[in-house]
């Protein structure tokens, strides 16, 4: 066989595999920051290119981090990725309950463009140093600066130079490094370049030096409960490139520190312990009696129902008292009125339904020169009210005359 056709088919192998099998192993230290840059340029060679030479490097990838078989990472180790055309980043400070324990984060690369993926696995193996803790930290909060700024090796290594500057110990180290949101920080607005904030902690071997300490003077606490920036003589040499909150430095010396003993439990590491396999139910399911249910669901409030609607039904019928039993019981001078007064008003209403009216006037119709009466043309049995004002020239068969007197005051026909 050509050696060139090996060579080419052993390179397709170990494409493939790399693809689903790549692993780094990292080597970081207990108490000491953990940084893990995920680099775009890695993963663009796993994808197929753009068809133009050159445009592959505008590939959308984001990235999705977790511990190998659960769906979350460790409690220590955190990400961030701002867009999809930034790199991400993984960073923490490991502890020294995880010294001696393979971390393997899987690491999984979405091209946006693609809609492929490539899988990676880094692995973490947490070592021991003679260095932790150190004894003496100060937390500090930059206000200028974005977590993933921070995280920058420069940029960070510009901020501890300017701290040993101040504080001139013999060990310095980044402990650990948060961003203000996760502190319950809010989200700057998108105007003047403004920054969401980000805690540095750094840790050393000697005392705080009095510079730390100016801020714990009261005079610098007063102004500092007054909302107003304490005079810290050291300031000048971070304000070039940090600009540091002095009011929320933490300055912590863990030898004096008492431990206290709190009730509530451990957050833990967020990864829950092995408690066996999850055992489904069959799917033969066994056959349920609902006939309890159905007595305790309808047939208890029929009966209560029909119990009630039998003892209404004998207040209601069976006790009625009736007009025989109420006239029995009124005396009989009581109805002699009330009959009395029963007939007068059946009189009147009748009386009243066979009177006549005189028509006013105004009721009579506009063209008409007789000068005669409407009679009513409705029934008796009809009101007064529901007879229309104006009346037809058809309907003046049987109008009486009436006499009507002249400007000259003579009576005429």
């Amino acid at each position: 066989m050509d050696p060139a056709l090996v060579l080419v088919w052993l390179s397709i192998v170990v494409t493939i595999l790399s693809r689903s099998h790549a692993e780094r192993n990292v080597y970081p230290s207990a108490g000491v920051l953990f940084v893990h840059v995920l680099e775009r340029e890695h993963f663009k060679g796993e994808f197929p290119p753009y068809p133009k030479a050159g445009d592959s490097s505008n590939d959308p990838i984001t990235f999705n981090t977790n511990l190998m078989g659960y769906p979350d990472r460790p409690g220590w180790l955190r990400y961030i990725q701002r867009t999809p055309n930034s790199d991400g980043v993984l960073y923490g400070s490991p502890t020294a309950e995880h010294v001696g324990k393979a971390t393997v984060i899987e690491i999984t690369a979405y091209n946006r463009r693609t809609f492929e993926t490539a899988r990676h696995k880094l692995v973490i193996n947490i070592m021991s140093t003679e260095e932790f803790p150190l004894p003496y930290q100060a937390e500090f909060f930059i206000k200028n600066m974005n977590v993933e700024e921070m995280l920058a090796s420069e940029v960070l290594g510009d901020f501890l130079g300017a701290v040993k500057n101040v504080w001139q110990p013999e060990r310095l180290n980044a402990i650990n490094i948060t961003s203000a949101l996760d502190r319950g920080g809010r989200v700057p607005l998108p105007i003047n370049n403004l920054k969401e904030g980000v805690y540095v902690m750094v840790g050393a071997d000697v005392q705080f030096s009095s510079c730390l300490r100016e801020v714990e003077s009261p005079h610098n606490q007063l102004r500092c409960s007054q909302e107003m920036e304490p005079l810290i003589s050291c300031d000048k040499k971070f304000r070039a490139q940090f600009n540091i909150d002095w009011c929320k430095i933490n300055l912590v010396d863990i030898t004096k520190v008492v431990t206290v003993h709190s009730n509530h439990p451990d957050p833990g590491t967020g990864v829950l312990p092995e408690i066996g396999e999850y055992n489904p139910p069959p799917e033969s399911l066994t056959s349920r009696d609902y006939l309890s249910d159905f007595l305790i669901t309808l047939a208890v409030p029929m009966a209560v129902a029909m119990v009630l609607f039998a003892i209404l039904g004998y207040s209601m019928c069976c006790r009625r008292e009736g007009v025989d039993k109420r006239n029995m019981q009124t005396p009989d001078i009581q109805l002699v009125h009330h009959s009395s007064i029963q007939k007068s008003t059946k009189e009147l209403r009748s009386m009243s339904k066979n009177r006549e009216i005189s028509w006013p006037l105004s009721t009579l119709p506009v063209f008409s020169q007789s000068g005669e009466v409407v009679p009513p043309l409705h029934p008796d049995n009809y009101e007064t009210t529901s007879m229309p004002l104006m009346q037809t020239q058809i309907n003046l068969q049987n109008q009486n005359q009436i006499p009507q007197q002249q400007p000259s005051g003579k009576w005429y026909s």
